[in-house]
């Protein structure tokens, strides 16, 4: 998929403007009347499975449409038998279980095709043994998977203080707020009766008589804590868990206190839907406002259509407005336009000023950031925060003093959020045991938050931009910290010259938001390090103008930037040839101009872009995301600067 010699394209001005003013009228027709736009962000069928069980435990499925769940659950099924991680993955062990059990739960006979067929790919790769930990988790549940072969949690890591050499606060946030809750269902070990009854023993593919319930080994030091969790099995037999009633109350307290007025947890359904689960272990009466709450913010994540219904393992809306404002004030809208006065106005009314968990290691900071969801108090993270602050920063507000002042708030709290490794993560500071990711509790290797290039990216690319805006710039007044923060983004470049992404798929992503930061904050002293990113870039760039990276590439880096084209990679891609043309002068025009004939080529009649890929990342390797955005705010921002960039030209 490499670049090959073409003819000279012609993008004419008129054919670049239509194609801007058409997604340009495509965003203002679906902007919400307060202001802000939101699109669909869709995972796996995992999401919607566990949210049907949940309703069967607490015997509510009154309140959500079960034929159009069943309808969307066999939608999903692809030929090979399974159920897919991401799109065009060839189908996924634990996400196929999931979804099996589902179908079950929802009355489907094991004998029906879609069942028979599942079966095979499910045996076929192992079976329920293979499967990951909150996989079991829920077959346990229902009695179709035995509590011995889940790792314990002690409930008296509650008590542990935060400045403690471990505690909850050395879990990432996502890990943190779906964790908690678990303290009290992992004691507990419920077996919930569900209607009807059914068991999964067709998917031992050993046979259940087989079945070995010891969590596995790796060969390595982390098998240390395989032995130390039989320990705390066997003081669980022996009833000798010290502090158990006080680390049971104190999970109990601290989910009470988080949950939000909206009923949401965290913003995300894994922390909701465990937080509801502990709830139901505790004998919460289902007419209580706090689990009617929590019922109504599950709901709100749901979708719904004629025919299908399917939930969203979080929302975006601070997220999504913020990117469709800069794209629309970069491709030429007017700052002060009243449509973007309305969306700006919204996203400065969330910012959030109360203190959450990260305060809790940051003892200097003060609150100002903002979060991805609509109703997050405790979680805000440095990347929505980040790209606010540069949105804001280019639309005009009737009271700019007031928008000054929050943007410096926010600006105070980043600074303070900063790692001791130079580097800025998502949600909190110094979250970086690695150990952590070694416990049998941990499969997903997500139990972290250390710094990423990418964030750490954004953070700088937000100080440039304030400083060429005329703003009284963070790099000068923090000249420290951004020197610290350029030598842990040079560190992290990989030899070849691109970037990991952690939270967009991937090199690609890494490398375009890299080469955007260093255009802005470095355009001298590191201009090696930009064309070695920008040349990395036209190197995977495809026959067809466009660049594509495939979610494989987080487990086998040799397929890094190769994968089909896709509107928003390309976008990516586009962003950061730009930038590194505009901060070396070095324009690299013919992979530029092909890569936007791509995207004018591949454009609806009504503006949009439309790709099957999932270009987001949840966890690297076990959780990806579709933004159903990315393929449209990206291709508008790069095609905006394209037009600016060669506007002379």
């Amino acid at each position: 998929m490499q670049n090959t010699e073409t003819s000279a394209l012609q993008i004419t001005p008129e054919r670049l403007i239509a194609g801007i003013q058409n997604i340009q009228n495509y965003f203002f027709n679906q902007q919400h009347p307060n202001g802000y736009w939101w699109a669909d962000l869709e995972s796996n069928v995992t999401m919607l499975a566990e949210v049907i069980l949940l309703h069967k435990i607490w015997n509510t499925t009154h309140r959500i449409p079960l034929d159009k769940a069943e309808a969307f659950l066999r939608r999903e099924q692809r030929e090979h038998g399974g159920w897919e991680l991401y799109y065009g993955d060839g189908g996924e062990l634990s996400t196929s279980v999931e979804a099996y059990m589902a179908l079950r739960l929802l009355g489907v006979d094991r004998n029906d095709e879609a069942l028979v067929n599942a079966r095979k790919f499910i045996r076929d790769r192992g079976g329920i043994s293979k499967t990951r930990i909150f996989t079991k988790l829920h077959l346990a549940l229902i009695g179709c998977y035995d509590w011995r072969g889940l790792p314990s949690i002690p409930p008296w890591i509650m008590l542990l203080p935060g400045d403690a050499p471990f505690s909850i606060y050395d879990m990432s946030s996502w890990a943190r707020g779906s964790t908690v809750p678990l303290i009290i269902v992992f004691d507990k070990k419920p077996v919930f009766p569900v209607e009807p009854q059914f068991d999964l023993n067709e998917l031992f593919s050993e046979g259940v008589e087989n079945v070995k319930y010891d969590l596995p080994k790796t060969g390595d030091w982390g098998d240390w804590f395989v032995e130390l969790d039989n320990g705390f099995k066997f003081a669980e037999q022996l009833n000798l868990v010290p502090f158990r009633e006080e680390g049971l109350k104190a999970a109990e307290q601290w989910v009470l206190e988080r949950q939000e007025p909206t009923g949401d947890w965290g913003g995300i359904i894994p922390a909701m839907l465990n937080s509801m689960l502990a709830l139901r272990c505790l004998e919460y009466d289902v007419a209580d406002p706090v689990v009617e709450r929590g019922f109504q913010a599950i709901e709100r994540f749901g979708v719904e259509t004629e025919a299908t219904y399917w939930v969203q393992p979080c929302v975006s809306p601070v997220w999504d407005t913020a990117w469709v404002v800069r794209a629309l004030i970069e491709s030429g809208i007017a700052p002060d336009d009243e449509r973007v006065v309305k969306a700006s106005q919204w996203l400065l009314n969330e910012q959030i000023l109360d203190y959450g968990d990260w305060a809790v290691k940051n003892k200097d900071g003060e609150p100002g950031g903002w979060a991805f969801e609509f109703d997050n108090r405790f979680y805000p993270d440095l990347d929505d925060s980040a790209v606010v602050v540069m949105t804001l920063n280019q639309a005009k507000l009737p009271d700019e003093k007031g928008k000054q002042a929050a943007i410096d708030r926010c600006v105070r709290w980043m600074m303070s959020m900063q790692c001791r490794d130079g580097g800025w993560a998502a949600f909190d500071v110094d979250n970086d045991k690695d150990w952590l990711n070694a416990l049998p509790y941990s499969d997903l290797k997500a139990t972290i938050d250390p710094p990423t290039a990418d964030v750490t990216s954004r953070v700088l690319e937000m100080a440039g931009e304030l400083e060429s805006h005329t703003y009284d710039s963070p790099l000068k007044q923090h000249r420290q910290r951004f020197q610290q923060a350029l030598s842990y983004l040079l560190r992290e470049q990989e030899a070849d010259g691109s970037w990991f992404g952690r939270w967009g798929v991937n090199y690609i992503y890494g490398t375009s938001g890299a080469l955007s930061a260093l255009a802005l904050v470095a355009p001298e002293t590191h201009r090696e390090a930009i064309d070695r990113g920008a040349s990395w870039l036209i190197s995977v760039q495809n026959d067809d103008g466009g660049w594509g990276e495939t979610c494989r590439s987080y487990d086998d880096p040799a397929l890094k930037g190769q994968g089909d084209s896709t509107a928003s990679q390309t976008a990516w891609a586009l962003i950061g040839l730009l930038a590194a043309g505009e901060a070396t002068g070095a324009w690299k025009r013919e992979a530029i101009d092909r890569g936007i004939h791509y995207l004018l080529e591949t454009q609806n009649p009504d503006g949009s872009w439309f790709e099957a890929y999932f270009t987001g990342t949840g966890f690297p390797s076990h959780f990806y995301l579709k933004y159903h955005y990315y393929q449209l705010y990206f291709p508008l921002l790069a095609l905006g600067r394209y037009r600016k960039a060669f506007a002379e030209r």
